[in-house]
């Protein structure tokens, strides 16, 4: 009587997680923001560094966009760096 409990348990749990299993949800990559981050595709065009006037001293920004990987479906994740250095205005 034990062990056909215990078989009639390991049923249900392995019945459970084969149904668990079909139900898959397909993956949705998109971002709230894609001047951060993009997915697939070729390179996003880098632009050229911006100065920006902050009334005593000026700050040169440049974007540069970076491979950072794949999603497990193989696109492409690019994300944007940005750095900021001050400089003197003209």
């Amino acid at each position: 009587m034990n062990k056909l409990c215990v078989l009639c348990v390991c049923v249900a749990i392995a019945m459970s997680v084969t149904g668990c299993s079909k139900t898959t949800v397909n993956p949705n990559y998109t971002s709230a923001n894609p001047d951060l981050m993009r997915i697939g595709g070729e390179s996003p065009e880098t632009k050229e560094p911006e100065i920006i006037n902050m009334g005593s001293y000026c700050l040169r920004v440049v974007d540069k966009w970076k491979l950072d990987g794949r999603t497990p479906d193989g696109q492409t994740i690019w994300s944007k760096d940005t750095f900021r250095n001050v400089i003197p205005c003209r």
